[in-house]
């Protein structure tokens, strides 16, 4: 395509001088002195590290005042290699300039399969004045994630995942929401109602086909392009000493993940002044308050693309911190990087002598953190046991240490088809309740995961239950023998002393079940115990977690009582169950028809099913 513009070639080394040695305080045009016709010239890395121009033309100016209360200015580009790409992921940033006067970033575009590269830009004097009013990050934010470990499936996941990120949006709704200078009002509804924010190519590295898949399918609707890139040498460093400054223009990354496994996204530099950093110009995730390691980076190639192109990067040093991400743009500050969360995982198969171990690290945020530990695990699952070890069953052990809090320490054993995706489920899980707890905030200082992979499908079922006391009294300790057989056909039996209360004669139920089993049973009864109601509770119910490895016993009499508070309250009197009643209406109380006077477990090593039911009658002793 032709060049547009020729009297840019007569004023090149001019703009290259420019952008090579911008001022401390950079010139500015307000977007109210913007008309349609001017032109002008952007900045953005088309391969490498090295800056390069390309044209801009005025088109008009779209004010959104029904929806965001956003101004995009509408521009077409030209020049370089966009003629033949359209506007580029990875362009978001670009800093555009009129008269050398900065008017802002290249950030919005009209979706796929457009014939001509048209462009929204957001004013420089909003994303400065985004910056300039810092949001406070909000003491409680919905988790993303909502999986049962014990049903999770590839599905479900991608699901959940494309819920959580679905969040990025077209300019304006509607047509008539659309204000314009400079455009037919028509005209302007429409491209107002295709202009979306260009989408964030997010750098992978180290990740089998299965989870780039995965990611691709849940978060493309975000406005997030998975690509697989790599880290250039010193990426893990907090700081980068073999290159001058971020320069507006310079490809800029934004790390979630990095070590043994690096996930990143990528963009352009808009602004830098006064050791601020500007750029996207729309947002990462639109975290608000953030805290993600701020790097370089540089384009190894273009990929084009009739529906979308896109830059392929590598990541390089860590030269700062993005301390905010909103709606006009990502921001943050030269220096070092922030302090991430340690995760090490390691996967051992004892039928085929196998250990492997990753160690990577992850963003502090509760909608990331949880997302990327249940991702680094699979991911590992994928890699090491696919060919290594075809396992059937995983059990996980975890540990998470809180700041102040001590460590919450859990397990569970899974086994069958989604085993996999269940065990990264329940790596997961305690982060995203705590993360998500309504007490206070935590500080993770690192996670520590290790899984055991078994080949066979390690399953039981229960075949019978027995009781070898034909007249139990009150005080007595009664052998309670549990039956289950194996997959292989194998029998499990054991055995475990169950002592009754001194104070408890008549009637009592015996009840023996998986840990699915007894969740269902006592929500139909109303009864959650595991429902806590501060945060050393929270604590203690997640390392208390029933296991899917073992049988529960628990026994049972019909005597009222009451769950206050997350706690049961046993064999109360009708004085004092009815003062509880009055006190219902807080919702710290529910009244027990039958009252648990007593659990035991019996460990297994199979991911035990099935459930039995012994009524005894209890002598006085």
């Amino acid at each position: 395509m032709a060049i547009r513009f020729p009297w840019l070639a007569a004023s090149a080394a001019c703009i290259a001088l420019a952008c090579a040695t911008l001022p401390a305080a950079t010139l500015r045009m307000p977007v109210d002195d913007i008309e349609r016709g001017m032109r002008g010239v952007g900045v953005t890395v088309f391969e490498g590290a090295a800056r390069e121009e390309f044209e801009v033309e005025v088109l008009g100016v779209l004010a959104n005042v029904m929806g965001p209360r956003r101004t995009l200015i509408l521009v077409r580009l030209a020049g370089g290699p966009l003629a033949e790409t359209g506007v580029i992921q990875g362009m978001s940033g670009s800093p555009v300039y009129i008269d050398d006067r900065l008017i802002g970033a290249v950030s919005y575009a009209v979706g796929s399969f457009a014939t001509e590269p048209i462009a929204g830009i957001t004013p420089i004097d909003e994303m400065a004045a985004t910056d300039a009013s810092p949001v406070r990050a909000a003491r409680h934010r919905a988790a993303p994630l909502r999986l049962d470990a014990a049903d999770a499936g590839r599905d479900s996941l991608a699901a959940s995942l494309r819920e959580a990120f679905s969040q990025t949006g077209t300019f304006a709704r509607r047509p008539a929401d659309v204000h314009s200078a400079g455009l037919p009002a028509g005209e302007a509804g429409r491209l107002g109602t295709l202009l979306r924010p260009i989408s964030t190519p997010l750098v992978l590295n180290g990740f089998v086909p299965e989870i780039v898949d995965l990611w691709s399918s849940a978060f493309d609707a975000g406005g997030f392009v998975t690509t697989i890139g790599g880290a250039a040498a010193g990426a893990a460093g907090q700081s980068a000493t073999d290159a001058g400054p971020l320069e507006p223009g310079d490809a800029v990354g934004a790390i979630l993940m990095r070590g043994d496994l690096t996930m990143a996204g990528t963009g352009t530099v808009t602004l830098v002044e006064e050791g601020r950093v500007y750029a996207f110009g729309h947002p990462f995730y639109n975290l608000g308050r953030a805290r993600l390691p701020m790097t370089r980076a540089q384009v190894t190639t273009l990929v084009p693309s009739l529906a979308n192109s896109s830059k392929i990067a590598m990541i390089g040093d860590v030269v700062g911190t993005i301390d905010q991400d909103r709606p006009t743009g990502i921001y943050g500050s030269l220096g070092a990087g922030p302090e991430l969360i340690p995760v090490s995982v390691s996967v051992a198969g004892p039928d085929r002598d196998f250990d492997q171990r990753l160690e990577f690290e992850i963003i502090d945020d509760p909608y990331f953190t949880p997302v990327l530990t249940l991702t680094g695990v699979l991911n590992t699952l994928l890699a090491w046991t696919r060919d290594v070890v075809p396992s059937s069953t995983y059990a996980v052990a975890g540990r998470v240490a809180l700041r102040g809090h001590g460590d919450v320490a859990f397990r569970n054993v899974f086994a069958g088809p989604a085993a996999g995706l269940s065990a990264s489920t329940a790596a997961a899980a305690p982060l995203i309740s705590l993360l998500d707890n309504r007490f206070e905030r935590v500080a993770i200082e690192r996670v520590d995961i290790s899984i055991t992979a078994h080949e066979e499908p390690r399953t039981a079922t229960l075949e019978r239950v027995r009781v070898d006391a034909p007249r139990p009294r009150a005080g007595d300790t009664v052998p309670v023998t549990i039956a289950a057989r194996t997959r292989l056909g194998d029998e499990i039996v054991e055995t475990v002393p169950v002592t009754l209360p001194r104070n408890v004669t008549g009637q009592v139920q015996i009840l023996v079940a998986d840990a699915a089993t007894l969740r269902q049973r006592e929500a139909r009864a109303g009864r959650q115990p595991q429902q806590a109601r501060s945060l050393p509770q929270l604590i203690r119910a997640l390392s208390r977690a029933r296991q899917q490895d073992r049988f529960y016993i628990q026994l049972l009499a019909a005597r009222p009582g009451a769950l206050v508070r997350g706690q049961p309250l046993t064999d109360l009197p009708p004085s004092v169950l009815a003062i509880l009643d009055g006190d219902r209406a807080g919702g710290d109380v529910t009244r027990l028809r039958n009252t648990t006077l007593g659990e035991w477990e019996a460990p297994t090593g199979y991911v035990v099913s099935g459930s039995r039911v012994l009524t005894l009658s209890v002598e006085a002793g």
